[in-house]
């Protein structure tokens, strides 16, 4: 019994007319969330990182060499405001993560472009974060996360 197993049982007894299946899912999903984003925090900070820095970082380094991308296409990866991702990367050029360099087809624009310094910090760090995620997925058996991502695809599909 967790947590929503006790919240559920408050609702049936209160509200037995419900249907409280939905929200044992949902609440479960929420919590698990929260655990989850806490031990990534754990990880990226250990590097020197935030969940945002680390996104605009890893979106470079998965996107291949030459690790470049215009700051359009790095919004576009992202839910967020130009000028919060214009903040970003302000910061992660003055860190010495990332430069801009004239676009090579547009001289009239720029590119964010990974630097070495960047590139090992995004090397140990996505390393170290795929370690984490494994271990946070450990308790479960291969066939039971097997079920579980393609369920999860399933209901991620229905919202996208």
């Amino acid at each position: 019994m967790d947590h929503v197993d006790r919240i559920l049982d408050q609702w049936r007894r209160e509200r037995p007319d419900l249907d409280v299946t939905a929200m044992g899912i949902l609440g479960r999903l929420k919590r698990l969330s929260t655990h989850l984003s806490r031990e990534v925090e754990v990880v990226l900070q250990e590097n020197g990182l935030s969940s945002s820095s680390f996104d605009v970082l890893a979106t470079l380094r998965r996107s291949g060499a030459p690790y470049r991308l215009s700051p359009g296409d790095l919004l576009a990866t992202t839910m967020v405001t130009s000028g919060t991702m214009t903040n970003r990367i302000d910061q992660l050029e003055k860190a010495g993560l990332v430069e801009r360099v004239v676009n090579p087809e547009d001289r009239r624009s720029v590119l964010i472009a990974l630097t070495e310094k960047g590139f090992a910090l995004v090397e140990k760090t996505v390393t170290d974060h795929v370690a984490n995620q494994h271990r946070l997925v450990e308790s479960l058996p291969a066939e039971k996360k097997a079920a579980l991502d393609g369920l999860l695809r399933k209901l991620l599909a229905a919202f996208e």
